[in-house]
């Protein structure tokens, strides 16, 4: 066997290796994601502080009706989102089971800015005509949302009870839990076992 024979061989080797390397590490990857707790809404220190009115203004509704935030003796999610944010339309689903689930006591809002038609195609293609969607830059920016997805919890007096930017269900579902236990965000409650 000649040198360039057995160096192609031991190539073969290294590449068959390094493959199998590959694997066990992309396997162990996905271990860690399933056994990693889910960490609630970030939290944003901007905006209206949790406790306070919401502010209160007159939005123009997409899908029907004029919506109002904090009346009406329901809690609202205010869901911001934008069209071209792959991780907004991947929760879409989930606040579609949501909104089944705790049709007792919440509303959700669906909220954006920008122009019309875009949104238009949205609500078509995600069969989201059922939702109030409300385009408002004055919102967004009432609310200082400066990523997406955010969501606010505003309970049935009209003040913002959770906030935060959310990219999975339990994210979402995280601010119901900082509703009912009153610990506004998962930081929080880490903070607040450390000190």
């Amino acid at each position: 066997m000649t040198l360039l024979g057995f160096s192609v061989i031991a190539l073969w080797v290294i590449v068959i290796l390094q493959l199998g390397v590959i694997f066990a590490l992309a396997r162990q990857v996905g271990i860690l994601f399933e056994r990693v707790s889910p960490v609630g809404a970030m939290m944003s220190s901007n905006g209206p502080d949790l406790g306070t009115a919401v502010p209160r203004l007159a939005l123009a509704n997409l899908n029907g009706a004029p919506v109002s935030l904090g009346t009406g003796g329901r809690a609202q999610l205010v869901f911001f989102l934008s069209t071209s944010c792959p991780i907004c339309k991947a929760l879409l689903p989930a606040l579609k089971s949501i909104r089944g689930d705790e049709a007792k006591w919440l509303d959700i809002v669906l909220a954006s800015d920008g122009r019309e038609a875009p949104h238009r195609r949205l609500i078509e293609s995600e069969g989201l005509g059922g939702f109030p969607y409300v385009l408002s830059p004055e919102l967004g920016m009432s609310f200082k949302v400066a990523k997406l997805p955010f969501a606010v919890l505003i309970d049935p007096g009209g003040k913002v009870v959770a906030k935060g930017l959310v990219n999975s269900r339990e994210q979402l579902e995280s601010l119901f839990t900082a509703s009912e236990t009153g610990i506004p965000s998962y930081q929080a409650a880490i903070a607040g076992l450390s000190s």
